[in-house]
């Protein structure tokens, strides 16, 4: 049984606690009450809620930390060199569908004295499926206590892939239609679940052999990066050697496959 560290620990019980409420808006989904922040871009009170939860939970174990989370924004902490980066509800438009693939995802943000960052641990927790996906830079990827590795599959031919496109309001419908038009001919499967933050998860456990989307931001890949590392994986960006932590042309897949299928979607 894989024993985690009294800072994961934490950051568990946070995504636990924040869950139970969760839980019981998701059995009361046709009562929950929305609004939109932007075209198609749903806020819920869960949301709200659970980020407050969090933000509470994680600023009463660490004191000083900063916080950056999709609906609180940035909050400037007196410790410089740790960073909460939080999505509270990660498929939040599932949620309120009542589809039970959404998550809580937490990592830990770490700046050198060089101002170098790395994400040093993170947690996703679907609680609907009581699974949790949880690493700590250079301790491995696991689900619940069982340790976790991408995929092996070698040929493009045989991969099942996850994207993720965009919704109504936001940019690169036509790139999307591109990407799926150029890596369907190619692989055995293409799914878009709506969860980033699973599809990240799901790499590093092997259910899905590589993930690419577009546009993305921070809190949608900040543990999901640290997942794939762990799990013996690659995350780059698409187009070039930008930085994957920025979200905006993400790529990451097991090793044997990650370049043919980059070199697939430079060229869509």
């Amino acid at each position: 049984m894989a024993l985690a560290s009294a800072l994961l620990q934490v950051m568990m019980d946070a995504v636990r606690k924040t869950a139970r409420p969760m839980l019981r808006d998701f059995g009361e989904v046709s009562n929950l009450q929305t609004s939109r922040k932007g075209p198609g871009d749903f806020v819920t009170a869960a949301d709200i809620k659970a980020e407050e939860t969090l933000f509470e939970l994680l600023l009463k174990a660490r004191p000083g930390y900063g916080f950056l989370g999709e609906e609180r924004g940035a909050v400037e902490g007196t410790d410089k060199t740790h960073r909460w980066i939080v999505d509270p509800i990660d498929g939040t438009t599932n949620f309120i569908h009542a589809m039970p693939h959404f998550a809580i995802t937490v990592a830990l943000e770490r700046t050198a004295p060089d101002g170098a960052t790395e994400i040093v641990a993170g947690v996703t927790y679907n609680p609907v499926l009581n699974e949790m996906f949880w690493a700590e830079k250079g301790k491995g990827a696991y689900l619940n206590d069982s340790r976790i590795r991408c995929a092996g599959r070698k040929d493009l031919s045989d991969c099942l892939i996850a994207t993720g496109l965009p919704f109504i309001g936001k940019t690169g419908h036509a790139q999307a239609i591109k990407d799926i038009h150029a890596v369907g001919q190619r692989v055995a499967g293409i799914r878009r679940l709506g969860s980033a933050a699973l599809d990240f998860a799901w790499v590093a456990c092997g259910r899905y052999d590589a993930f690419w989307e577009r546009n993305l931001r921070p809190w949608d890949v900040a543990a999901g990066l640290l997942f794939v590392h762990e799990a013996g994986g690659l995350v780059t960006t698409i187009d070039a050697d930008g930085d994957p932590a920025k979200g905006q042309q993400i790529l990451a897949a097991n090793p044997d496959v990650h370049g043919a299928l980059r070199k697939v979607l430079r060229a869509a």
